[in-house]
């Protein structure tokens, strides 16, 4: 398959500025219908956790994307119905004085997946190709050593056994004003709003052409890119989870018939202790 019509299958588009789209969403998802394939969708998150942990999967998914995109949502919906010893979430900090000295990628190959593991990448590798590049981090030479080597790294992943899946969640310049303005007036979101976060906010165009170099030097045929159209984010939350359990074959693995034991219970009395409840308030 060539890679426009790959591009279309997978619902990758040149204008994902929002100037060109497919697959557009057909009519309102309502909170009743997302909250139904939300549960449908988890069931089948557990199930895929099964296999992975049975037949030894490894399976490294990373997340990039704009500010305000809706990484962390995203990654929240996939990881708040499976068990945190399977699904591991990385999201390291800056890196030290000492990780700065290293070999660029030592600082992510320690959390790499061992078998039985799916580990989610919160921003990944790729934060040299895009935030480092576009404030001023690092300059453009170690910059295109960077995208050199990546599809090297990546192959090596991917001949070694891990499946790897990089999602990039796009939003319009609009739609990211407004989810960041959110963040200052509702206290809930405070802390998502970085400095960095303010520095970046008028440097679209930077990111936009940081975005199109890193695709066009790591979008391989083993590691291609897909896009996530995010203006709407339980859209978006459904549409990855549904691609992420095609893209990670498994089948559902036949479980125990479960039946609680019968149990007595009086036979020990509890003493009279002046426990220290919690009020109870609501």
């Amino acid at each position: 398959m060539g890679k426009d019509k790959r591009q279309a299958a997978d619902g990758v588009v040149d204008g994902i500025d929002g100037t060109a789209a497919v697959n557009e969403p057909a009519g309102e998802l309502g909170g009743k219908k997302y909250r139904r394939e939300l549960k449908r969708l988890h069931a089948e998150l557990v199930t895929l956790q099964q296999w992975v942990v049975s037949k030894g999967l490894k399976v490294c998914i990373v997340f990039e994307g704009r500010d305000g995109a809706g990484k962390g949502g995203t990654i929240k919906a996939i990881t708040e119905r499976v068990s945190p010893r399977v699904f591991r979430v990385v999201a390291l900090p800056a890196p030290s004085d000492r990780e700065k000295s290293q070999m660029y990628f030592q600082r992510y190959m320690p959390h790499l997946p061992a078998a039985g593991e799916v580990v989610i990448f919160d921003r990944s590798w790729y934060n040299r190709a895009g935030v480092e590049r576009v404030m001023g981090f690092t300059d453009e030479a170690v910059v295109r050593k960077f995208l050199s080597m990546v599809p090297l790294v990546e192959k090596a992943m991917v001949e070694s056994g891990t499946i790897l899946l990089k999602y990039w969640l796009e939003v319009s310049p609009e739609e990211q004003t407004r989810r960041l303005t959110a963040r200052i007036d509702d206290g809930r979101k405070t802390w998502k709003l970085s400095p960095m976060d303010l520095k970046s906010y008028d440097r679209w165009d930077d990111y936009t052409k940081a975005r199109d170099e890193m695709f066009a030097a790591t979008d391989t045929p083993w590691a291609p890119w897909f896009v996530a159209r995010s203006e709407d984010k339980q859209r978006v939350r459904l549409n990855v989870i549904s691609h992420l359990l095609q893209h990670v074959p498994h089948e559902k693995i036949k479980q125990p018939k479960i039946k609680l034991p019968k149990r007595k219970i009086g036979r020990y009395r509890a003493v009279d202790y002046p426990f220290k409840y919690v009020p109870e308030n609501f």
